[in-house]
Formats: C-alpha cells, sequence, structure tokens
C-alpha cells in the first residue's frame, strides 16, 4: 500500500479510504447498499489487512448508523490504533431549526455526537460536508477551530465547496491564525473531471490534499454498465441513485469500452483501471472506495496494485477530457509561457497536444 502526505499537514494517508456509505442502509443511503454490522466488520479487516488506514464516514449516513457500527468495529480488537477516522457534519440530524447546517452551534453538537457514536476522543479529520451560504464562513472556521484546539478533532477538511467557498475559509483562517483546511473531499472521475477547472489547481497551489468520493461513478465507470444495456438490478442506478448526473452519454460509454478494453489486457475489472488511472493523478491523495458486496470491495482494493502504462493513461485521457472553458482556453492560446504547477494542472495536456 502507497501512503501520500495528506495537504501540507503531517499526516500519511492510505491511497485507498475505506468508504461507509453503505452501512444500515436506511432512508436515501438504502440505495447504495445495505451492509451490516458484520459485513462491515469483514471490510474493515480486509482494509487494515491491506495497509489502508482511513476510514471514512458521515453523522448523517444512515442517521449516525455507519458511526455506531464503525465505532463498535473500532473498538475491539486494537482496530483504532490502526486507523484514521474521518467523518462530516453539515446536514439534518434533527427536525429542529438548528438540526443542520455550518453554525457553531450544530458543528459542535455534531463533533460531540459523532464522538460518542464513533466510541473515541478524538476525530482525525473532521470535514464540513457541504457549503452552507447561511452561515458566515468566519464563524465555521472559529468553531472547527475550537475543536481542534480542545482536542476533540485533529485536522479539519471540507466538502462539496466550490474553490470560492475554499479560498474564503483559507483567507479568515489565516488572517486569525486558526487551523486551516488540510483537504477537500470532492467527486473526481474520468467521467466528471470538471474539478479540475478550478478545484485541483486551487488544492495545487494551496496545498490541500484531494479525497475522492464516489471515484467509479456510482458504479457506472466499473464495467458493469454498458452501452445498450439493461440496468444491472444490483446497482443503485436501478434502485434509483441518481448521483452523478450523466450529460452526455456516448462519452460515458466510450469511456466505458476504453476500460473494459484496458482492464482485459491486463486480466482485470474496468473498476480496477478506473481506481488506477485516478491514482495516475500527482493531485489524487486518496480514493474513497466501497461496494454493495464483498466481492466488489475486494476487487476495488486490489486496484491499488494496478500499474498503467503511459500510454494506457493517456488514452484515458483523452477519450474523458473535458472542454477547455473560457478563461482557459484563453490562457492557454496566450499565456502558455507564464504558467505555474496549478495552471498546468488543467492546461497541461492541452498544450502537450497542441
Amino acid at each position: 500500500m502507497q501512503y501520500r502526505q495528506l495537504g501540507n499537514s503531517g499526516l500519511k494517508v492510505s491511497v485507498l479510504t475505506m468508504g461507509t456509505m453503505t452501512i444500515g442502509g436506511q432512508g436515501a443511503f438504502k440505495a447504495t447498499g445495505n451492509t451490516g454490522s458484520n459485513g462491515a466488520e469483514r471490510q474493515v479487516d480486509i482494509c487494515l489487512d491491506a495497509g489502508i488506514n482511513l476510514i471514512d464516514t458521515a453523522d448523517a449516513y444512515s442517521a449516525g448508523t455507519s458511526e455506531e457500527v464503525i465505532g463498535d468495529i473500532l473498538s475491539r480488537n486494537g482496530r483504532r490504533q490502526k486507523s484514521l477516522i474521518a467523518t462530516k457534519v453539515r446536514f439534518p440530524m434533527g427536525d429542529g431549526p438548528n438540526d443542520r447546517g455550518l453554525s457553531r452551534h450544530h458543528i459542535i453538537s455534531g463533533c460531540e455526537a459523532s464522538l460518542k457514536r464513533l466510541k473515541t476522543d478524538t476525530i482525525d479529520l473532521y470535514q464540513v460536508h457541504e457549503w452552507d451560504g447561511l452561515t458566515p464562513v468566519e464563524e465555521t472556521m472559529e468553531a472547527l477551530d475550537i475543536l481542534v484546539k480542545h482536542g476533540k478533532v485533529r485536522y479539519v477538511g471540507c466538502s462539496n465547496f466550490a474553490a470560492w467557498h475554499i479560498m474564503k475559509g483559507l483567507g479568515f483562517s489565516e488572517r486569525k491564525g486558526l487551523s486551516r483546511f488540510v483537504s477537500q473531499q470532492i467527486h473526481y472521475t474520468l467521467e466528471a473531471r470538471e474539478a479540475e477547472y478550478e478545484l485541483v489547481p486551487l488544492s495545487v497551489d494551496q496545498g490541500l490534499g484531494i479525497l475522492v468520493w464516489s471515484p467509479l461513478a456510482g458504479g457506472l465507470l466499473s464495467g458493469k454498465h454498458r452501452r445498450n444495456k439493461e440496468t444491472p438490478e444490483d446497482s443503485r442506478q436501478f434502485a434509483g441513485w441518481t448521483e452523478p448526473p450523466i450529460r452526455d452519454e456516448n462519452r460515458l460509454w466510450d469511456i466505458v469500452d476504453t476500460l473494459v478494453e484496458i482492464g482485459d489486457a491486463h486480466g482485470v475489472s474496468a473498476a480496477q483501471v478506473t481506481l488506477a488511472w485516478m491514482l495516475s493523478r500527482p493531485w489524487v491523495t486518496s480514493l474513497v472506495i466501497g461496494g454493495r458486496t464483498e466481492a466488489q470491495f475486494k476487487d476495488n482494493v486490489a486496484a491499488a496494485e494496478l500499474k498503467l502504462s503511459q500510454d494506457e493513461i493517456d488514452r484515458l485521457e483523452k477519450v474523458s477530457r473535458p472542454p477547455l472553458l473560457y478563461p482557459y482556453w484563453h490562457q492557454a492560446n496566450t499565456a502558455s509561457d507564464r504558467l505555474g504547477p496549478a495552471d498546468l494542472a488543467l492546461l497541461g495536456p492541452f498544450l502537450k497536444d497542441a
């Protein structure tokens, strides 16, 4: 297992992270899977045996059930000492008007509740799960800093923020000497590369780690879904899951066809090829993986050992390349002699083929 530094922090995390959204199978998360306690325990042990040291959950996953199950598992047999826990706060955890959002009230009470469910004294990475446009970012960053100073949280990160949201938080933290975000958790796949416009360059420039949620695009890039075929009955799409949105279906199938071809050449699944390509991106810190079945989960874990050739990496890059939007096409045309590392994260492939 490889380990990468989490942003500018001193923490090293495995290139694969155990995702836990399938645990519990309650409410909206029923479509993602219904992993029970025994299945979750096997997945945790598979991860720890493979060297995966980060387990990612959230208070909103099945109304706290995911945290409870993970907390119970890690409290036994010395597993907590071998693992880092990441969880999140933001989404509704009750019917009251203050049971959601990124207010000081909800962040601190949410952290206390997560600590109890996780049966731990400290959360290693506490992530704000989604932007809250009603709470001043100053209040949010101060609340996170309080948790760090009180030892309840070691590092803080964000998820599903726009680039300007993140910069606003980073700017306030630096002005006031508060704990800053060390990472962002984002949706970023071969099918959906819009993060490369702003979020990836921001991370390169500001030293943020990138954790990727749903790197298989909700299973669409696993190889099970094929052009002109019925939706597999054991998929989350069949159960009504609508993320991510697909805007160009032909492009999706072109990507899947290429993944399957490369996978066949290696004797592995398209899912492993997808994850291996993501790990070839130097700015990616770790991929959050899961599985509706133990077999799927083991297959995803095996991706850490797959190495693609540069030709295979380039083939996948070209078939999935996003269009160059303004102002980037203008920068590529007129400023290519003065581009920095963050600019090249997006523009590099276009300039290479120019």
